[in-house]
């Protein structure tokens, strides 16, 4: 069951990514240095987001009744 299309999936990857790397990243040290722990949860919405693109399925979207995927299963 897939309910991630290939847009969002995109879109989840490059932001996953980014949300993952940048509370460690020299550049954006500044940026979160006062978030203390806060950064790791920066990090593991990182990680689910790339778990999401992955996968292909996301249980929010279950939830809401979302799906970008244009293909369906019979």
């Amino acid at each position: 069951m897939t309910n991630v299309g290939h847009v969002d999936r995109l879109l989840r990857l490059i932001l996953g990514a980014v949300l993952l790397a940048a509370p460690f990243l020299p550049v954006f040290a500044g940026l979160f240095a006062a978030w203390g722990a806060w950064k790791f949860a920066v990090a593991g919405v990182g990680v689910v987001m790339i778990g999401t693109a992955l996968f292909r399925f996301c249980p929010a979207y279950t939830v809401l009744g979302i799906n970008t995927c244009p293909i369906t299963k019979k």
